[in-house]
């Protein structure tokens, strides 16, 4: 059996590159692109119940199921958004 050396690389920048502050850079990133994400998940589904709004409102050039479903549909986006804006600023906290 022998031992092998790791290659060790030598940062002549000065920057700190140890584990752990390479985990808490990625963290740092990971959770910006979260919140990011988050933000425009809460975009669609605020286009959406505008849109099911609309065709819920839209009188009889929808069907009847169709209006029911998007006025359903609406009510449920509204809390849907309004319940990840607060978690969001839970987050940010």
């Amino acid at each position: 059996m022998s031992v092998h050396a790791l290659p060790v690389s030598i940062q002549a920048d000065g920057l700190d590159n140890s584990i752990a502050t390479r985990m808490e850079r990625l963290r740092t990133e990971a959770a910006g692109l979260a919140l990011a994400h988050t933000t425009d998940f809460e975009r669609a589904i605020a286009q959406t119940a505008q849109l099911a709004h609309d065709i819920a409102g839209g009188g009889e050039a929808y069907g009847v199921g169709v209006r029911e479903t998007a006025r359903r549909l609406a009510s449920e986006l509204g809390a849907a958004a309004l319940t990840l804006e607060a978690l969001r600023g839970r987050q940010a906290s």
